[in-house]
């Protein structure tokens, strides 16, 4: 199944045994993907310890629902050896809610792939939500179902996938 998501044209990932394509986001949601990558890599310039990945690296896992993963931005301890899709769950992984990512039906969406990520091995899955004053809810692997808020203002962290990193909240809307 993998293979075919090769040859898939755009963002997919492989869910239940399926290639679920998804749609291209706007303006704000590829910008904050940006602007967090961008954080994430000059925090590897310095203090090395993984790779950032902006919106579209495919990650290859095993679960029985799922194969693969697509974040918005990513942190990723493992090896970068070629052109294919990365072997394993990212440390980090961030999700930024597009336009159709709201209601009763998205948070569920929401909340099981954040269910496996940290079933995959993700230390830490980032909520961004650009509509609401909980601009970045963290959750962690240990208490997946209590995230630290972020708000502007905040200095966001993702500990303990990325030691020592702090996002400036309000640089997402800069």
């Amino acid at each position: 199944m993998i293979e075919a998501l090769y040859r898939e044209k755009g963002k997919a990932e492989i869910v239940d045994g399926e290639i679920v394509r998804m749609s291209p986001t706007g303006g704000l949601p590829s910008k904050a993907s940006l602007v967090i990558a961008m954080s994430l890599h000059a925090h590897r310039r310095v203090r090395g310890g993984g790779h950032a990945f902006a919106d579209n690296a495919g990650f290859m896992v095993e679960l029985p629902t799922r194969q693969s993963f697509s974040p918005d931005a990513a942190w990723y301890t493992g090896s970068v050896v070629d052109m294919r899709f990365l072997e394993g769950s990212p440390a980090l992984a961030v999700e930024i809610r597009s336009e159709g990512d709201y209601g009763p039906q998205a948070e569920k969406e929401l909340a099981a792939k954040r269910a496996d990520y940290f079933a995959a091995g993700t230390l830490v899955v980032w909520d961004v939500d650009l509509l609401s004053p909980d601009v970045i809810k963290v959750y962690r692997s240990t208490a997946p179902e209590t995230p630290t808020i972020y708000r502007r203002g905040d200095l966001a962290e993702a500990e303990p996938a990325v030691p020592g990193w702090r996002f400036p909240v309000a640089e997402i809307f800069e």
